[in-house]
């Protein structure tokens, strides 16, 4: 990636959130309209997140590292990884994309282009959840990185996602730019929107819980 302009990165990591977005909130609308139990939406979704994530983290990580994610994005900083410039691009790109993606997946499905979340998503239960979704993230990202083993990334983090959106009450938003973008979806997959700044604040404060549990797992070789 060193040789690969910012704005290059940025445009990536542009396509890659939005691309995630139109998977999950068409995935979404989708399974919706074609059944009304829950379950079979639930394992609709999840399976279709699940190959869009791989194929995005496989085609365009060699270009921006596919970060998707604000929380991942400053960690990546907090570790040096990528500078401050870097990651504040990134950052309005990620959350861009998945402002549009939504978008397009609306528009897509002949609905209108800009609607609201009435899902509200504020209890106790959901933001424990949104927590360990998110402190799991970033602890596995960082952990790949510690043992060398950031190829693996592709395959590992769909894993985790996927693991934790069935098993979290939350379903694993871990990611502010995907819960802003999920603000402008009325499909189950939506936020309302003043359910976003407790999501938000639970997903950076697990980032930093993730850090710290990303180095209780470090090998010792690296510690030492």
């Amino acid at each position: 990636m060193a040789n690969i302009s910012l704005l290059r990165r940025a445009i990536a990591e542009f396509f890659a959130t939005a691309f995630v977005m139109i998977v999950l909130m068409g995935s979404s609308i989708q399974a919706e309209a074609a059944s009304q139990d829950v379950g079979v939406v639930m394992l609709m979704v999840w399976f279709s997140l699940m190959c869009g994530l791989v194929l995005v983290l496989f085609v365009f990580g060699p270009i921006s590292g596919a970060y998707l994610n604000p929380v991942v994005t400053w960690v990546k900083v907090y570790k040096k990884q990528i500078k401050v410039l870097d990651a504040s691009f990134y950052t309005v790109a990620q959350i861009l994309g998945a402002i549009i993606g939504t978008i397009a997946a609306n528009v897509m499905f002949n609905q209108p282009a800009i609607q609201f979340a009435t899902h509200t998503r504020a209890s106790t239960g959901e933001l424990i959840g949104e927590f360990i979704s998110t402190a799991g993230l970033i602890a596995l990202v960082l952990h790949l990185a510690d043992r060398g083993a950031g190829r693996w990334a592709w395959a590992a983090v769909p894993a985790w996602i996927g693991t934790a959106f069935l098993f979290t009450s939350s379903t694993c938003f871990a990611n502010p730019a995907v819960t802003i973008g999920r603000i402008f979806s009325s499909s189950g997959a939506g936020i309302e929107a003043s359910s976003v700044a407790g999501f938000i604040a639970v997903q950076l404060i697990a980032g930093i819980f993730g850090i710290w549990f990303a180095a209780l797992l470090r090998p010792r070789s690296i510690e030492a």
